[in-house]
């Protein structure tokens, strides 16, 4: 699926506004943005292939990071693509970027991805029991 905003498509697609229209093969969904929850900006941010690999690709490059040049190189992608798709890391909290002379070093935030990862299995095969609710007849 691919976000659009008004029909303008291009590198404000994911900011644009309150609402996105998500365009599917088959049928167009409005739905309202409300991600308020640190963790829920973060999978967002993670919810696009480009982005994901990006990502893992930072985490693959430890603390030295890489900068724009260097991802693009390893992932095939123009530099103006990368920087929208880091901008997005970097709002959601996952990537933070140091300033380097003219370079700009891009590096994961392990604390941040650790927290994500601490919410996704922090209750992992703890075990559920369902409750009976009274019957309705």
């Amino acid at each position: 699926a691919r976000a659009a905003c008004g029909g303008r498509g291009g590198k404000d697609d994911d900011d644009c506004g309150k609402k996105h229209v998500y365009i599917t093969r088959y049928v167009v969904i409005n739905a309202p943005m409300s991600i308020t929850s640190p963790t829920a900006r973060a999978l967002a941010a993670l919810g696009h292939d480009t982005r994901l690999a990006v990502f893992r690709l930072l985490v693959k490059a430890g603390e030295p990071g890489l900068n724009v040049g260097e991802i693009g190189q390893h992932l095939d992608q123009p530099p103006s693509t990368l920087a929208h798709h880091l901008s997005t890391l970097v709002e959601a909290g996952l990537v933070v970027q140091e300033r380097q002379g003219r370079a700009v070093i891009n590096r994961v935030d392990y604390s941040a991805m650790r927290r994500m990862l601490d919410f996704l299995t922090s209750e992992c095969c703890v075990g559920m029991a369902l409750t009976k609710t009274e019957d309705a007849a």
